[in-house]
């Protein structure tokens, strides 16, 4: 499997789509080496926002449109760490827990600032990959049963880098548990 690099990627947004709904973080690290991360905050590129969803980030609208990086820089800062971190002959593997909903965000902001997403046109979702991995029904794919199954050190927060890390490591056991299958 050295020709795929797995990155984990979780976002923080201010509601539930892209293109309406700003992406406020986004924090991403390499399955096999969490340490290799990155975090990025945003300017909003927009005023819609749902209080709710903004509320369950942590993130204040206000600081983020002082002190957030413009979307077009955050994107590129994105791409030029995936580049660091990935050599020529990988390919970067976005893997999310709910991939639809992070690689959404993510795809629309790389086309939109940057014209290309360097993960190509797909993710690989982890409750999809969990299902396969045990054979569960979709209704127990919540990450609460993975936890338990799995035992990961690390837990979620709402806080996208720490969310990624946790995501991670609950993957890399997915496919340790896959491999000895």
């Amino acid at each position: 499997m050295n020709d795929e690099l797995y990155v984990s990627v979780d976002v923080e947004t201010s509601g539930p789509v892209p293109g309406i709904y700003s992406l406020l973080s986004i924090g991403a690290c390499l399955v096999s080496e969490p340490t290799q991360s990155i975090y990025l905050e945003l300017q909003p590129d927009g005023v819609k926002h749902d209080p709710e969803a903004v509320a369950v980030t942590g993130l204040d609208l206000c600081k983020l449109e002082r002190e957030g990086l413009p979307p077009q820089v955050a994107m590129l800062e994105l791409e030029q760490w995936l580049n660091q971190v990935c050599s020529a002959d990988q390919k970067i593997v976005f893997v999310g827990l709910n991939a639809p909903f992070d690689w959404s965000f993510v795809n629309y902001y790389f086309h939109k600032y940057s014209g290309t997403n360097p993960f190509g046109f797909t993710a690989l979702d982890m409750k999809a990959y969990y299902m396969g991995v045990t054979g569960c029904r979709w209704r127990e794919t919540k990450s609460s049963q993975m936890t338990a199954r799995f035992n990961p050190q690390s837990a979620p927060n709402h806080n996208a880098l720490d969310d990624a890390r946790f995501q991670g490591e609950l993957f890399a056991l997915m496919l340790e548990e896959a491999c000895n299958h």
